[in-house]
């Protein structure tokens, strides 16, 4: 009975962390589109501003939404320009969350584009119980069974920066799940265009921070569907929210990325690099 006690429990063990890959349950994935279509229709019945000046550079508004009897709270911008040095657009919000699902990521969440007062905007559906900042200020320690499936969403999430060249990943830029699955927001500052964006990927062992912070292993699946993305097809992805430039640009970073991919298993063998 004891021998059949420990073995169930080296089994949950093991299953739990794999179970646990995608950052999205089945059943959140399959929803996806209902909570698309409840950001698009339901009305905005209260909103705020939160966030500490200098805390958020684009000014977003916190929403309250309701439609049918059900509410959810949603963060709304309209950020474009320049503001406080940097170049924002609320587009790149919308294009980063229909990349992310043509990839397989589903690490961020429902993301829409919708009116306010007037204004045209993104509206992204607030996921999530905590940010990074939180869970270190409150020194909160993973779960052991959640550790490897969160440290492998992170190397998934410094891949997708480095495809979206999105400068502006930060500890409260990553959402946290009650079970610890690891949600992306905020990518109003990715898509650049100038030549430094295009050629040199922004997490490799170049980066000055920390040489760590790298794609250090990758989902084959991810991978092959990253060799399969061509121009055309980001282009029916995202439809308007980028340019032909910044398609451009992202499919240049896409072969950076599978050239130092390619490297990296020559040098260390498959299995080190994708699972």
């Amino acid at each position: 009975m004891r021998k059949t006690a420990v073995l169930a429990c080296f089994l949950v063990a093991l299953l739990v962390p794999l179970r646990a890959l995608a950052q999205l349950t089945a059943e959140e994935i399959a929803e996806r589109e209902k909570w698309e279509r409840f950001l698009e229709a339901a009305v905005i019945t209260a909103e705020s501003q939160p966030w500490k000046s200098g805390e958020a550079v684009t000014n977003p508004y916190e929403v309250t939404l309701e439609k049918d009897g059900v509410v959810r709270k949603a963060v709304w911008k309209d950020c474009l320009g320049m503001m406080k040095g940097y170049l924002e657009n609320w587009r790149w919000e919308i294009a980063a969350y229909r990349l992310d699902k043509h990839l397989g990521l589903n690490m961020v969440p429902p993301t829409v584009e919708k009116k306010r007062g007037g204004r045209t905007g993104s509206c992204q559906i607030y996921a999530g119980v905590m940010d990074f900042k939180e869970k270190f200020d409150k020194k909160i320690e993973t779960p052991s069974l959640r550790l490897a499936n969160l440290t492998r969403a992170i190397y998934l999430q410094r891949a997708f920066d480095n495809l979206i060249y999105n400068e502006d990943r930060h500890q409260q830029n990553y959402r946290l799940t009650d079970d610890f699955r690891l949600l992306l927001i905020d990518h109003s500052r990715s898509f650049r265009t100038t030549k430094a964006s295009t050629k040199s990927l922004l997490y490799d062992e170049k980066r000055k921070e920390n040489p760590n912070f790298i794609m250090a292993q990758l989902p084959r699946g991810f991978v092959e569907k990253l060799r399969q993305l061509d121009a055309a097809t980001l282009k029916e992805v995202v439809g308007e929210y980028l340019t032909d430039k910044e398609i451009e640009a992202t499919m240049a970073r896409r072969e950076l990325m599978l050239a130092w991919l390619d490297k990296r298993v020559k040098e260390l063998g498959e299995a080190a690099v994708l699972y």
